[in-house]
């Protein structure tokens, strides 16, 4: 199994929202990416939550089968659809993938 975790902090502002709008966009479109390939075994998109520690906007916790279904998620049109608009209105991307 391999775990995929990846956290971004956004711009104060971009493509004519603020980064609270923006964060809840990005969920939105993240949470599109649920189940769009076999192999998805949890998928987790989170905002920060007032009153508890964040140093990120917005994460993503996903657990995949093996790489092959990470690669196919990766390369899935529905989440290539996605990156623009993180590219758009992210500051900072951390990412971090590692077998379990």
């Amino acid at each position: 199994m391999l775990k995929h975790i990846v956290m971004w902090k956004l711009k104060d502002h971009a493509e004519g929202a603020d980064r609270a709008a923006n964060a809840i966009e990005m969920k939105r479109r993240l949470d599109a990416c649920a189940s769009i390939v076999p192999g998805i075994l949890s998928f987790e998109v989170r905002l920060a939550q007032a009153g508890l520690e964040a140093t990120c906007d917005i994460v993503l916790y996903a657990q995949f089968a093996d790489k092959a279904a990470l690669d196919a998620y990766a390369s899935h049109p529905t989440h290539e659809a996605v990156k623009p608009f993180i590219g758009a209105v992210r500051a900072e991307r951390h990412c971090m993938d590692y077998e379990v």
